[in-house]
């Protein structure tokens, strides 16, 4: 599932990527707080690195983390290249400018920050007194914590996810059912994408918690993609069904965009989720709206998604559709008689079942 990220984050991601657990770099960390010594490490190299570098050794040699190991039993810096693959120099003394503000007072520590700030090169500072992990990425610092800590936050997380998503296909059930009886509400879009925004963030933090991981987050890993598997469609197909006329399809995008906008306290009152969609000002929630059609006609098996926009441009509304022959079918461009009898056996099977879960 794509989810949109700033650069600092992505960049900050990245980093956690290449030390996660299994990977050589976190293997050469964990033995240096192992062996209890400390170390300041620099993953890329360019002009703006060796500006601010005096004395060590310059190596060029290929990374390893027992040699990370060795190295880091000596005083100063080590300067690895960015696709970690070689070290470049060693018990390096670094000097980054010292009117660059930072928070930290620990001498290795605050180096780490204004190194990563003042170059934009992550870096790795591991303290030999407290024995922690920290990476300094742009203006962040972000602390590893111990394999176990994460996975229990993720357990944690990945439960109430199931809860979340057991929610949302209740009230998606809901609202096909609706959508074929033509009873639908702004409350009842409102709601669904409610619930589709909820499932992504949460889906976003476990997410984080399985890069961090590494391979101790395999499974983790395998338990996330069944649960959100068609989430990131269904809710840019709700967004297009209900789209305000007169808007061009891209403004789809916009929109998801504003949903993804939305502050928590915000997203649970579905009157602002329906302000955000142009479902009007929020305030008749029990109003009207009509689908155009998408949701009902991306479970039809083996329908073209080009089929799909031609048939809703063609009929406008879902039960237009509905109410189709196979002959009004036929007439849409791409739509022959073959496919004309699916599409109308396929929406049949869908309402009928549809009907039968709500009602049984």
């Amino acid at each position: 599932m794509a989810i949109e990220r700033s650069d600092e984050t992505l960049r900050l991601r990245e980093t956690l990527a290449s030390i996660a657990p299994g990977t050589s770099l976190r293997d050469g960390l964990e033995r240096i707080l192992r062996g209890r010594t400390g170390a300041l490490i620099v993953i890329g190299h360019d002009k703006s690195v060796d500006a601010i570098s005096t004395g060590g050794f310059h190596l060029d040699v290929p990374f390893t983390a027992t040699g990370l190991r060795e190295l880091a039993k000596m005083d100063g810096g080590i300067i690895i290249d960015k696709d970690i693959t070689r070290i470049i120099r060693a018990a390096v003394h670094l000097m980054p400018d010292h009117t660059i503000h930072s928070e930290e007072t620990g001498t290795r520590h605050r180096t780490a920050d204004r190194v990563a700030k003042q170059t934009g090169f992550p870096v790795i500072s591991v303290s030999q007194s407290m024995q922690i992990i920290a990476a300094y990425v742009g203006e962040t610092r972000h602390v590893l914590e111990d394999s176990g800590q994460i996975l229990s936050r993720a357990n944690q997380a990945l439960a109430t996810l199931e809860r979340y998503k057991l929610r949302l296909d209740e009230v998606s059930s809901t609202l096909s059912a609706l959508e074929i009886e033509d009873l639908v509400t702004v409350r009842d879009v409102a709601v669904v994408a409610q619930r589709l925004e909820m499932v992504i963030r949460i889906a976003r933090e476990i997410e984080d918690y399985v890069l961090e991981l590494g391979t101790d987050g395999r499974l983790l890993s395998l338990q996330l993609e069944e649960l959100i598997t068609g989430v990131d469609a269904e809710r840019e197909l709700v967004v297009r069904d209900y789209l305000p006329s007169g808007r061009r399809s891209k403004s789809s995008e916009e929109l998801l965009s504003k949903l993804e906008a939305l502050s928590p306290t915000e997203l649970v009152d579905p009157a602002a989720t329906a302000r955000v969609l142009g479902l009007g000002n929020g305030e008749h929630l029990d109003g009207a709206v009509a689908p155009r059609g998408y949701r009902l006609l991306a479970k039809v098996p083996r329908l073209p998604s080009t089929v799909v926009d031609r048939l809703v441009e063609h009929f406008g509304t879902l039960q237009k559709l509905l109410s189709a022959g196979i002959d009004d079918l036929q007439a849409v461009e791409g739509v022959g008689e073959l496919r004309a009898r699916s599409v109308r056996e396929g929406l049949s099977r869908l309402a009928e079942s549809t009907i039968l879960e709500r009602y049984v």
